[in-house]
């Protein structure tokens, strides 16, 4: 396998022994700091952390040989996300891990919220016994308002469920089934801040929702209502809950998240009277953990081994698994996109693609990044894979439209490739033969029929006896081997297109006599 991996978190023994078996070289290395882990990280492929690792751009910039940032948890806040997209660096986490035992800690604190728990165990503890001090909340009939309904809302809805609440939740790209299903009731979010005695936060941080729970939107809540937060540090405004607090608004809170991760110490929230908190702890079970750990290593070794790609957050194309019928599929559109864009020397701001079969227009999305992935190959410098290549090809200006045609008269899948040009080549055509065999099958309105291979020319000439020998000449002079040699015409005595695969690469000296010879119009070296 020869890719390195540096782990800068503690983690399971299992993620370790799984990425080992598999032929991955591993160093875990856990407590860097930023500088120490710039000065390491161009030796290493991929980079695992969980949420005590800050992955920073200016570690991104440093890591010119990175391909992967895994995090072994649910959030990737601790990563600059842009920052390695724009390196074309997967970013992958494992949301469904630590699901359970987040939202089992959710309900352990709103019990022990509800019913004063911390508080009494503390006072017991040290001598005193007042029974009528803390008289807590039953949460039978009460409503809970959960923010967020994903996999671990989706948890805490059906344990809220058994305790006989009332769950009402705010989600804006769920449906009134899915949420009936969990025996909710999907509510407007000022509905949930208005009728909920309880509300429960399950959502990402993000610009959406930072600062989430802020002054206005406690103002909109029931007077008395409890806030619990196991989600992230920053959704909720700590000063403004704090506030709230004091003024009654609020009845008590719940947190295992906060803004600034250690806090700053002393803090007024965390010292209130009507507080509980935990040090972010909502994932920290051996379970989780275990899953977690598993979870991240399958994943990387799935992306390595098959190419599938799980838990991406920063490419949208690989969402789509990418199966042994898929596949050739995507190499051919890659192959394309860098004949074309090693043909045209002009501007290349719109493109056509059109695609026969239904193979393809099941997967066109899949395809079309595809083909721009190898054409911004040729075009740019730096990394181009599927995970930036809708960024740079935004950032470059190159828009591709794509058609879904009709069975084609000749071809049961076929992927065309067109742009408006004056550069000898505007169209390009290809096809899969049986399972995997990619060919090219159409150049401009020359058929053809050729297996690209690694070194690959393409001539225009002359239709005229001789011209191939003279062709083959040139290469044999320079003692370059001509693998396969496909021909094309137009019309008897008028143009051709000689397509060459050399088993070696030539240089400047070689396209230049090739040019000079009569009856070559155009020659064109490509490495694909």
């Amino acid at each position: 396998m020869n890719k390195k991996i540096l782990i800068t978190d503690p983690i399971e023994k299992a993620c370790i022994d799984i990425l080992a078996e598999n032929g991955f070289n591993v160093d875990l290395k856990p407590g860097l700091k930023e500088s120490e882990i710039i000065e390491l990280i161009n030796g290493y492929n991929v980079l695992i952390v969980r949420s005590g690792t800050k992955v920073t751009s200016r570690i991104i910039k440093s890591a010119s040989n990175l391909e992967m940032i895994a995090r072994a948890g649910a959030g990737v806040d601790n990563i600059d996300v842009d920052a390695a997209t724009s390196r074309g660096i997967i970013v992958m986490n494992t949301p469904g891990g630590n699901t359970i035992s987040t939202a089992e800690h959710t309900f352990g604190l709103l019990i022990s919220l509800c019913r004063n728990i911390p508080f009494a165990n503390s006072e017991l503890k040290n001598g005193l016994w007042d029974r009528k001090k803390y008289i807590g909340t039953e949460l039978f009939g009460k409503k809970i308002g959960i923010i967020g309904f994903g996999k671990i809302g989706k948890e805490v809805a059906l344990r809220s469920k058994a305790f006989g609440m009332d769950v009402l939740t705010y989600d804006p790209v769920i449906t009134t089934e899915t949420a009936q299903k969990y025996y909710a009731r999907l509510v407007s979010f000022d509905e949930l801040l208005s009728q909920s005695d309880i509300i429960s936060i399950h959502v990402p941080l993000n610009n959406e929702t930072r600062n989430l729970i802020n002054k206005d939107t406690l103002e909109k809540c029931k007077s008395g209502v409890k806030i619990i937060n196991c989600a992230r540090g920053g959704i909720v405004n700590e000063e403004d809950l704090y506030n709230a607090l004091e003024t009654g608004k609020v009845s008590g809170a719940a947190i295992d998240v906060f803004e600034k991760e250690p806090p700053y110490f002393p803090n007024k929230l965390i010292e209130h009277p009507k507080v509980i908190v935990t040090p972010h702890i909502g994932a920290s079970t051996k379970e989780a953990q275990e899953k977690v750990a598993i979870q991240i290593a399958n994943q990387i070794v799935e992306y390595y081994k098959k190419q599938n790609l799980i838990g991406a957050v920063n490419t949208f194309p690989l969402q789509f698994r990418i199966t042994d019928e898929i596949k050739p599929f995507v190499e051919l559109a890659k192959i394309m996109g860098k004949i074309l864009a090693s043909m045209v020397d002009v501007n290349l701001s719109h493109i056509g693609l059109k695609y026969h079969g239904k193979i393809l227009h099941e997967h066109n999305e899949l395809i079309s990044a595809a083909f721009l992935t190898g054409l911004l190959s040729k075009k740019i410098t730096g990394t181009v894979n599927f995970v930036n290549v809708m960024i740079l090809s935004e950032e470059t200006g190159i828009k591709v439209k794509s058609s879904l045609e009709s069975e084609h008269d000749d071809y049961r899948t076929l992927i065309t490739a067109f742009v408006k040009s004056h550069s000898m080549l505007k169209k390009i055509s290809g096809t899969i033969f049986g399972k995997n065999e990619i060919r090219i099958v159409e150049l401009n309105d020359y058929k053809i029929d050729f297996k690209p291979g690694k070194f690959l020319v393409i001539i225009k000439n002359v239709d005229r006896p001789g011209i191939l020998a003279t062709i083959s000449s040139v290469f044999a002079n320079k003692n370059v081997n001509i693998a396969e040699v496909f021909l094309a015409r137009d019309e008897l005595g008028k143009n051709a297109l000689t397509i060459m695969i050399l088993d070696s690469s030539i240089n400047s000296e070689v396209i230049s006599e090739l040019q000079s010879t009569d009856g070559i119009s155009f020659v064109k070296f490509i490495v694909l």
